[in-house]
């Protein structure tokens, strides 16, 4: 079993930058893939980021490519979403979660442990 602790999350103006990490304990961090979802008042939980277990391949929401960057230090035991160019749309509690393997996927069903969420709130 994988835990996960989020941190960076906040308040910040439409146009504005935040970075939000995730520290794992556990498992051996390199040897699975790591991912980002969120979730906004009363919708499902969605797919934003997923990094495999070198960090060589990454995958993106459409909503949010080109504005956000997932990455990893394995030597850290962390994984990151640098989120710029954020619009009020992208409000929400945004989860890091690790995956069953070393590729993750774009599914909830694909990741088996979730941390407890960070809310970001992008205002207009």
């Amino acid at each position: 079993q994988v835990q996960l602790v989020e941190s960076g999350g906040g308040l910040v103006q439409a146009g504005g930058s935040l970075r939000l990490s995730c520290a794992a304990s556990g498992r051996t961090f390199s040897s699975y893939a790591m991912g980002w979802f969120r979730q906004a008042p009363g919708k499902e939980r969605e797919f934003v980021a997923a990094i495999n277990w070198t960090g060589a391949s990454r995958d993106y929401a459409d909503s949010v490519k080109g504005r956000f960057t997932i990455s990893r230090d394995n030597a850290h035991n962390t994984v990151f979403l640098q989120m710029n160019s954020l619009k009020p749309t992208d409000t929400a509690v945004y989860y890091c979660a690790a995956a069953r393997g070393k590729y993750g996927g774009r599914s909830v069903a694909d990741y088996s442990s979730w941390g407890q969420g960070t809310q970001v709130t992008v205002s207009s």
